[in-house]
Parts: C-alpha cells; structure tokens; sequence
C-alpha cells in the first residue's frame, strides 16, 4: 500500500516528497542514548516521534532497516568543544562502578522505560564501544583525505580545510567565520592542540586517569562522539542511507559533523532526508540534564518528582507527546498532563464501546473519509495531531451509534474497527493499559448483568438498581435496550 509521503528535510528545510534510494528499502538511522543517567521526558520525545515513523512506513509495505545506537563511551562533558570528562566515566567514578556496570545499568533501564512507553526496539541497536574498529578506518580515511591532523596522540578534524571545498554548516546554517571569530567561544583546555577552535575530535589520547581506552595507530584512547554515529551508520547502512533523525539539538554540532566526517572519508553525503524533532520545554526553557530541569520517566511513573501533581501513565506521556506536531515544541505543564489523560481514556473507553456496538441493515455514517484523513494526515509530515483529532471524530461516531442516535451497517462496522486497529494502535502505538485483563472484565462484567437480569426477573428492582448504581460509580454504564443489556466503561 505505497502512498506518496511527505517530510520536512531539515537539509533543504522544505516539506519533500519521500522517495527511497533502492526502493522499497529504506534505512533508518536514529540517534540512540548516552546511557549515564536515568532517561526523561525529552528523551522520550525523538524515540516516540521515529517509532511512529518506523510504523507508518511498514504500515505502508516499505523494508525498512532502523538503527538506533548506544553510546557507551567519548560522550564527553563540554561536547560542543570536544573536551571535559568521559560523561560514562565520570559517572562509573561517582559511583565507584566500571564503566561497563554503569553502561549496562542505565542501557536496561532505557530499554524498560521504552517499552512501557510502547516504542519498538530498532532492528539494530550497535554499541559504540563494540565498533571501535570500524571507527579507527574512517579515521585513517579522512586522514588519507586529507581532512584530519594528529597532534600528541590524539586526531581532530580539520574543519577549515575541509570548508575549502565543502560546505561546512550547510545543515545547521551556521557560518564558518562566525564560529572561528568566536562568537560565543570561551578558552577551553585542549585547544591549545588545535590548528583551529572549531576543530573536532575523531580520536582522544587518554589521559592516565582514563579508564576506557583502545590500542590505536595513534595512541592508547578513545573515539570522539561525533565519529561513533558516521563509522555505525556506514556498516550497517551503507555510505548514504535514506533518513538520519535525532533530536533538533543534535542538529549543530552532532549532524553536521557526522556530514563533514563521511564526506571526508567517502566524499560522498550520507544522507538523503535529515528530520529532526523539536523540545520538550518547562517554562519555555528546554528539558535537559545540563540545565537540571528534568524530570525522569520513573518519576513521571511513580508522581515523585515534586512538580508534579500526580502520577502520570506511560501511555498518558505517549499521547501528550502525540497531540504536538513533532517539530514544534510542547511545553510541560500538569494540566496538559491531564488533558492528555482525558483524551486517551475518551479514546480507549471508546474502543471498548466499540465491540458492544450493535449493526442495523443501514447506516447514516461514513468511515472511509476519516481513514482517508488520517491517511493524509500522516502522509503530509507525520501529523499524529491531526490524526487524533480525526480520531476523536470517530470518538463521536462510536457514541452516537451507542446511545441510538445513528446507525451502523456490518460494512461500516469493519471499517471503524479497521480504523481504531490501524491508527491508534498500529501507526500511533497507544495500547489499552488493561488489555491483559479485558477478557477478565468482560467475563466479570457479563455475569453481573445476569445476576441483575436475575434480580428484575424477580421483581427485586432494588438490588437491579443497586447494581446499576454501584458500576456507575465505578465508572462502569449499564445500558438496557431492546437487544439486551449492554455495558461500557463510563
């Protein structure tokens, strides 16, 4: 079911028509997490955003390849200058832990909070760590080139060279001479090794304090951050692939070197579609560790963190993300929060209205246009709002055939399960949060409307009307008709 698709590439920034390099395969490559800490909200945002794209595009019949990595090491502390401490190792001495235990701890706690936020592991998830070959020949490639200088051990990429026949911004749409006049530039150590400040590591001589280090043409070390993506991407994508995505903070200085180290080592691009989602915020401000103004997963789990007002569910925090176009931003609050758990439970106890719903010979709906929409919806840029809002359309459908108002015929029937089975759960990835226990409540559920039938047959209505009462309570409705007794969540 090939469908035109369009995305916004963040290279050209314009909306463009998807067209994969060798159709229908299309790779995927997504920035993974540096696995040091507990995950939070913004982290939950880019990996919500490609695995909706990651099931639109199966969805629609393309082989698609995703890679997502693990950065388990050269995730230095003041990246953006390429120096400071390990982020791994400094954590491992804190803790006084081996890197490893700290990397194994933080990659299993990232895989569960994923997996409750319903996210599809990728079908390769490399390791920087276990890839240090592979980066050590790009290096020796782009040194070949050219495009590199060994200083003392350790190998930068020489950025000033390389702008002589490329374009080195042309991703970010920063300007090389601005960088190089130091705009916002501060003395950092190390760059007294540097020909120039905006120069990048590909590969650190460690310090003797360091714990993780690898043999090397150039010393015993470890490679820098930006090279791990390149060197992973090229084994398992090949020199250019279809879409790299990752998080609007990455764009500068992460992505644009990743561009200059593969055009370097293959002078080739490496990739076609660059998509990148936008920030969690609080107060305007975006989320991050550095800043300090998280808020982990567990916390958002547990409602320990005291900005929060209660506890919220994995599949809530899915559908707050899900309700903003991914490239704009979504600012934190606890009434968005709650908003957002009203709308997923209006949606879920919809879909449990749905299977009691009774066809007629006729019908006064029309599904296919909402599915066309959503289609659409998802087609122009991912738009998983507009694809809720449509879905809430059939929301409103749903009761209405529920409380009489309009009919149902068995065709249409198929189609609006078709929709709820396709959007909400297939491309969007919300799931029921019972769904283990559903056939439990149905059962339960049909043998307290016995007992009630029971009751009235018996003429003992105050005990009918207690049992009424106590499930509307419980936010269960009874709904009494001409077919029998019908029961949904309230």
């Amino acid at each position: 079911m090939m469908k035109d698709v369009f995305i916004t590439n963040s290279l050209t920034r314009k909306k463009e028509k998807f067209e994969p390099i060798n159709p229908p395969l299309v790779g995927l490559y997504v920035c993974g997490p540096t696995v040091y800490s507990e995950p939070h909200l913004g982290h939950a945002r880019p990996y919500i955003t490609f695995d909706i794209l990651s099931r639109y595009f199966t969805h629609l019949g393309y082989k698609l390849r995703y890679v997502r990595n693990i950065t388990d090491v050269g995730h230095l502390e003041d990246e953006d200058a390429g120096e400071g401490e390990d982020r791994i190792t400094k954590k491992a001495r804190l803790e006084k832990l081996e890197p490893m235990e700290v990397a194994k701890m933080y990659t299993d706690s990232f895989h569960d909070k994923m997996d409750q936020l319903n996210v599809g592991r990728p079908h390769i998830e490399p390791r920087a760590s276990g890839h240090i070959i592979e980066q050590i020949l790009m290096i020796e490639k782009i040194l070949e080139h050219g495009f590199a200088y060994e200083v003392n051990g350790s190998v930068y990429f020489d950025v000033v060279k390389y702008n002589e026949s490329n374009n080195y911004g042309e991703l970010s749409g920063r300007v090389l001479d601005e960088l190089m006049s130091g705009v916002g530039s501060r003395e950092l150590e190390g760059q007294d090794e540097k020909k120039n400040s905006v120069d990048f590591a590909l590969w650190k001589k460690a310090a003797p304090v360091h714990i993780m280090r690898w043999p090397s043409p150039w010393s015993e070390g470890f490679p820098g951050w930006h090279l791990e993506c390149s060197a992973m991407s090229q084994k398992y994508l090949g020199e250019t692939f279809d879409i790299h995505g990752g998080g609007m903070d990455l764009l500068f200085p992460h992505h644009e070197c990743e561009i200059a180290q593969s055009v370097g080592a293959y002078n080739k691009k490496p990739v076609k579609y660059w998509m990148h989602n936008n920030m969690i915020t609080i107060n305007g401000q975006k989320m991050g560790r550095s800043l300090g103004n998280f808020i982990t997963l567990d916390e958002f789990f547990s409602g320990s963190h005291k900005l929060l007002e209660q506890a919220y569910g994995a599949m809530t925090i899915r559908f707050f993300i899900l309700q903003a176009h991914y490239r704009s931003t979504v600012d934190f609050s606890n009434s968005a929060l709650k908003a957002a758990e009203k709308g997923y439970k209006k949606l879920m106890n919809s879909y449990d209205v749905l299977q009691n719903l009774k066809t007629s010979d006729e019908s006064t709906v029309s599904i296919q246009p909402i599915i066309d929409d959503c289609y659409k919806a998802m087609s122009d840029d991912l738009n998983s709002a507009m694809v809720l809002a449509k879905l809430f359309e059939a929301v409103t459908i749903v009761n209405s055939i529920n409380d009489g108002k309009e009919k149902i015929n068995e065709a249409e029937y198929e189609l609006l399960k078709q929709l709820y089975q396709t959007f909400v759960f297939d491309v969007l990835g919300l799931k029921e949060v019972e769904s283990q226990s559903n056939d439990d409540v149905s059962s339960l559920m049909q043998l307290i409307i016995e007992l009630r039938a029971i009751a009235k047959d018996n003429k003992d209505y105050a005990t009918s009307d207690k049992i009424r009462d106590e499930l509307n309570k419980m936010s269960y409705q009874i709904k009494d008709g001409k077919d029998g007794t019908s029961w949904s969540k309230a």
